[in-house]
């Protein structure tokens, strides 16, 4: 038994569980992992989660959340340059979800509703038909991500809660995305209508640090912002009769199987 399966599937273990997703545990980790002390944990998770370092501008690494969020070099994540291409904002692991009648959305055995998640119901039902998508991060991802689409964000609305991992075990226990810290804005856009990109914070430190919190235009594949330590999720969610998504992405998700991407990686195209 893993120490997650412990944490999530037994009695004694939930009981201990309870601190550790509370985000005062979470802000004091991440105060150790700010600290120069923390650089001697590099190396090995580097070693241990096969992450090629030559990737990587690694110049001012002074923390361990310095290289977690380590700036990517340039060239290696190119945005996608076809207008009709809907693409994704990170790296990560993806499923997709239709947006059905009542809004709800199954992950693993968890199933919670858009409403819930966004906690604002005029805004779910305008996404009734159409897709939310779900990109999982594991630690040895690129944990900086873009904006999805070109056009006007509102403000971002922070909802503060807990913090599971994204981890398939906690999917399958718990409606994650309705109880985890996240952050959202609203991207009026051109190309696709009304889009919401939200950041989903996780276990121990799933820190998210946006750089624009208050209305702004933006463009396709700019930075948006990082996660701080701590696998984390993006969702965002797609309106009705906008954008086809890929069938090799469908039919694994159908199959409960996660599809690998890249930033800037075509997932659908522009109906």
């Amino acid at each position: 038994m893993t120490s997650l399966e412990f944490l999530y599937k037994t009695a004694f273990g939930r009981v201990l569980l309870k601190p550790l997703i509370s985000r005062p545990v979470s802000k004091i980790c991440g105060a150790y992992l700010d600290t120069k002390l923390s650089k001697c944990h590099i190396k090995s998770f580097a070693k241990n989660n096969n992450i090629n370092t030559d990737d990587y501008i690694l110049d001012g690494i002074n923390s361990f959340n310095d290289f977690f969020c380590r700036r990517i070099k340039e060239g290696l994540r190119p945005i996608s340059s076809k207008d009709d291409e809907f693409m994704a904002p990170c790296d990560g692991l993806l499923t997709v979800y239709p947006i059905t009648a009542g809004s709800v959305i199954p992950v693993k055995q968890s199933v919670y509703t858009i409403e819930e998640m966004l906690c604002d119901k005029g805004l779910a039902e305008e996404f009734n038909g159409g897709y939310c998508l779900v990109y999982r991060l594991c630690v040895d991802h690129y944990h900086r991500y873009v904006y999805v689409e070109t056009g006007k964000k509102g403000n971002n609305r922070f909802i503060k809660g807990k913090l599971h991992t994204v981890r398939p075990i906690a999917l399958s226990e718990y409606p994650v995305f309705v109880q985890n810290c996240r952050e959202y804005c609203v991207i009026d856009t051109s190309a696709y209508g009304k889009l919401v990109q939200m950041e989903v914070g996780a276990m121990l430190v799933g820190r998210i640090v946006n750089d624009k919190a208050e209305e702004a235009d933006v463009v396709r594949g700019t930075e948006k912002g990082h996660f701080e330590y701590g696998g984390s999720t993006i969702i965002v969610l797609v309106g009705r009769d906008q954008v086809k998504i890929r069938e090799d992405i469908m039919d694994s998700t159908q199959n409960g199987i996660e599809t690998p991407v890249k930033m800037g990686e075509a997932v659908g195209r522009k109906i």
